[in-house]
């Protein structure tokens, strides 16, 4: 029987600017975005999509009560990275089990940024 959730496709993020947005992405995820558009930009993130569509309500406040964690080998080095790109704390860096670490940022237009590494996940 087939499973009617096949996992996640997409995390999509509002920016004011979306040249400026798309430029910080592509060198923060190190991959130009398959699909480039005035309303939309598209990456193919290891088989996932990460997209950005322009808002111009900047003023908007962001919530954190959705986060989506983006796989990483070194929760801390990545973390770092992203800092000094522009981005601010959200969540620190931390162990939440065994060898599970997390952290999050908010990215230059307020949207929470998480980043996980979990040596017990695989993709089925």
């Amino acid at each position: 029987m087939a499973k009617t959730f096949q996992g996640l496709r997409t995390t999509i993020y509002r920016v004011s600017d979306l040249p400026k947005a798309t430029a910080w992405y592509a060198e923060i995820f190190e991959t130009a975005p398959y699909f480039n558009d005035t309303f939309y930009v598209g990456f193919n993130i290891a088989g996932y999509e990460l997209g950005l569509i322009a808002d111009e309500a900047d003023d908007v406040e962001k919530t954190g009560n959705v986060l989506t964690y983006w796989g990483v080998e070194d929760v801390q080095s990545i973390y770092n990275k992203l800092l000094s790109a522009g981005a601010v704390d959200y969540e620190k860096p931390h162990n939440v089990g065994g060898e599970i670490m997390v952290g999050a940022v908010k990215d230059p237009w307020g949207n929470a940024l998480g980043i996980i590494y979990n040596p017990h996940f695989a993709l089925e």
